[in-house]
């Protein structure tokens, strides 16, 4: 494993993905900045982080024979091992907001970013973004956001602990080569934020209605049970869970 350190870059999945154009990287390269100019979330989304502070870095997993169809396993492997390190700090009550945010209570500390190169019907390599909120305390008025230090109160050492999250990584995604243990999907399903409980949601054309997540499909839709008893299924852009 190769771990790149910067001072600061506009975005560390853009310095890998561009890097990886024009060197032979090892599988796992690392690449970690202390301060993110235009880190990017789901959606276009901006992903705000105070230099010095927290963990914004990126990791190359190649592939080449992981079908385009089964994407969201690996969306499954990462969202698991970040949790995975994170209960090993004693931090309590983490949850997966679908697809890939993670959460200590309601509060987000952890959003991912995968981008994938696709080759015909396979996936030949994932340049995964992690941003997670770790000895930061104050985020610009942000609502449903907190921080390592503010949960646990303790100051991380970002080294090791960059350290910790790549190892789990590295152990789950390492599964995406083997034959496909559903459990995984189970333990994901397991650690929906609001699973199996009523909750709000807004379409993509601003109508609000009620709704239980009851899980997700193979293709990485969101399933939830409407007021009249049907089950639908939403892509990323077609909801959003309202807190």
């Amino acid at each position: 494993m190769q771990i790149i350190k910067l001072s600061a870059t506009d975005s560390t999945n853009a310095y890998l993905k561009s890097l990886a154009k024009s060197e032979l990287l090892d599988d796992h390269t690392v690449v970690v900045a202390e301060k993110q100019l235009k880190g990017r979330g789901q959606m276009g989304s901006v992903w705000q982080s105070e230099a010095g502070k927290n963990l914004t870095f990126s990791i190359l997993k190649k592939f080449g024979n992981l079908a385009a169809e089964d994407r969201f396993r690996l969306n499954i492997c990462v969202s698991i091992a970040i949790v995975g390190a994170l209960k090993e700090l004693d931090l309590n009550n983490l949850t997966v907001k679908w697809p890939n945010d993670i959460l200590s209570g309601n509060c987000k500390i952890c959003g991912i970013l995968i981008e994938n190169t696709i080759l015909g019907d396979k996936i030949q390599a994932s340049i995964i973004g992690i941003g997670l909120n770790v000895n930061q305390l104050l985020f610009d008025n942000l609502k449903n956001v907190s921080s390592l230090k503010l949960l646990l109160g303790q100051t991380f050492d970002l080294d090791k602990l960059l350290l910790r999250i790549v190892f789990h990584l590295e152990r789950e995604l390492s599964h995406l080569h083997k034959k496909w243990n559903n459990e995984r999907w189970i333990d994901y399903e397991g650690l929906l934020f609001r699973k199996d409980k009523p909750s709000a949601f807004e379409d993509n054309h601003g109508q609000r209605f009620m709704g239980i997540i009851r899980g997700v499909s193979s293709k990485g839709l969101l399933k939830v049970s409407l007021e009249d008893g049907t089950l639908s299924e939403f892509g990323l852009k077609e909801v959003k869970l309202l807190y």
